[in-house]
């Protein structure tokens, strides 16, 4: 057997300064430190894509999506969003039960490819309400069950809404072109992110009339979202500029720039003199240099006008005699 660390002796006296206070205890791990489990193969979406960013992109979307599909179905669909998720995309896969109308896209420039989920009783509503039917949706279909040829039609229809209205809430933001690459029933073999990668999934109660009520996802992938996330991060444009409130602010804010102070620096000339000559300079010494016709007017060290130096009468002045141009500096 190995001989112990500590004599009996040694492990004695330890215990006994351990008592009387000799030898302190609290130098070791710190037991009070708060920790948190994390996984360096997970990614970490709390400081990556604005969540409220997509949920303004997605308002728009339902403006667009619905004044697309009145035109369709001559009827006015109720869409309404649920909140958007940041989930495992195979936690995704296991919430959807085939045969669903699965497609997926590219959304160019960003990487990888994206996702849009349509329910069949959304496609069997819209279908009915296309043949000036009531709407009326079908209950579940059996898995194996493919889409017809006048169903697939109905499904293009309504994806052609879904891109040129996604297209055009994404617009303000960053400018995506969305193209259709592949369709499938089963979401299984829809495999745009593996299992465990980040997906970020937007869903739209569909109810394209009284009778039919279905969903319609649309699934990013995160790490495709990654990259523009500054643009997210920054402020969500929600209209033209022309709004009677922004015209106002902008009049407030003018008015209020107009009372502020500005310091004004006026530089009568520079010349340049090598080190050596700097170092012997004494008191008396002069220095001479062409005095330039005009100085120059500084506000918080930028260039602003050419200025004429003089007096009026105890006072020293400065006449603006042209401005400055920022290009030609």
């Amino acid at each position: 057997m190995d001989q112990p660390l500590l004599t009996p002796e040694e492990l004695d006296a330890l215990a006994a300064g351990m008592s009387d206070g000799s030898v302190e205890v609290d130098t070791g791990y710190n037991t009070q430190a708060n920790v948190r489990k994390h996984d360096l193969a997970s990614e970490d979406s709390s400081l990556g894509v604005n969540i409220s960013a997509i949920d303004m992109i997605n308002e728009r979307f339902i403006r667009q999506f619905r004044l697309g599909m009145l035109e369709v179905l001559r009827t006015s669909p109720r869409v309404n969003p649920a909140r958007v998720q940041i989930t495992r995309f195979g936690d995704y896969l296991k919430t959807l039960r085939a045969p669903l109308s699965v497609n997926i896209m590219r959304a160019s420039p960003l990487r990888g490819h994206c996702m849009v989920v349509i329910e069949p009783t959304v496609v069997f509503s819209s279908l009915d309400s296309f043949f000036g039917g009531f709407g009326r949706g079908v209950g579940q279909l059996p898995a194996g069950r493919m889409f017809t040829p006048t169903e697939s039609r109905i499904i293009k229809i309504i994806l052609d809404v879904f891109i040129k209205s996604i297209k055009d809430a994404w617009a303000p933001i960053y400018a995506l072109d969305f193209e259709h690459v592949s369709s499938e029933i089963n979401p299984q073999f829809a495999q745009i992110a593996d299992e465990n990668d980040l997906v970020i999934l937007s869903r739209f109660d569909a109810e394209p009339t009284e009778y039919g009520r279905g969903f319609v996802d649309l699934v990013y992938p995160y790490a495709s979202l990654k990259p523009i996330r500054d643009l997210l991060r920054s402020r969500v444009q929600s209209g033209d500029g022309n709004e009677a409130s922004d015209k106002q602010w902008r009049v407030d804010l003018e008015a209020a720039v107009h009372d502020s102070g500005l310091e004004m620096q006026v530089l009568l000339g520079h010349l340049t003199v090598p080190l050596s000559q700097l170092e012997t300079m004494k008191e008396g010494d002069v220095l001479y240099f062409k005095k330039p016709d005009l100085a120059r007017a500084y506000f918080t060290d930028i260039p602003a006008f050419d200025v004429e130096v003089g007096s009026v009468g105890s006072q020293i002045a400065a006449k603006i005699q042209a401005m400055v141009d920022p290009d030609q500096l």
